[in-house]
């Protein structure tokens, strides 16, 4: 799944004056987005037992959620172009 968060996005005030990055969390809806798309809409508790950012999105910029296994449990990459922005799993209770 490809995502960009607009450059007026609510979420993006505060994060950080002059210089806007996409929080974490924006992140993370997108990769909630991108579990239900290929596997069905999420029940219950979820959980996010590992979740490692190590590269900023900012506005704009194109990323991609690639995804690894299935329920409940699923790995995940985000990355803008060949870049890794964020990896994970998301476990569902």
């Amino acid at each position: 799944m490809e995502f960009a968060v607009p450059h007026d996005h609510p979420a993006l005030p505060g994060h950080f004056p002059g210089h806007p990055v996409v929080p974490g969390v924006v992140v993370l809806d997108h990769v909630l987005d991108a579990v239900e798309a290929a596997h069905g809409p999420l029940r219950g508790a979820l959980r996010l037992p590992q979740v490692k950012f190590v590269q900023p999105l900012l506005p704009g910029q194109p990323a991609r959620i690639e995804l690894d296994g299935t329920a409940p449990r699923w790995k995940f990459r985000v990355l803008r172009a060949d870049t890794l922005l964020a990896s994970g799993e998301v476990v569902q209770a």
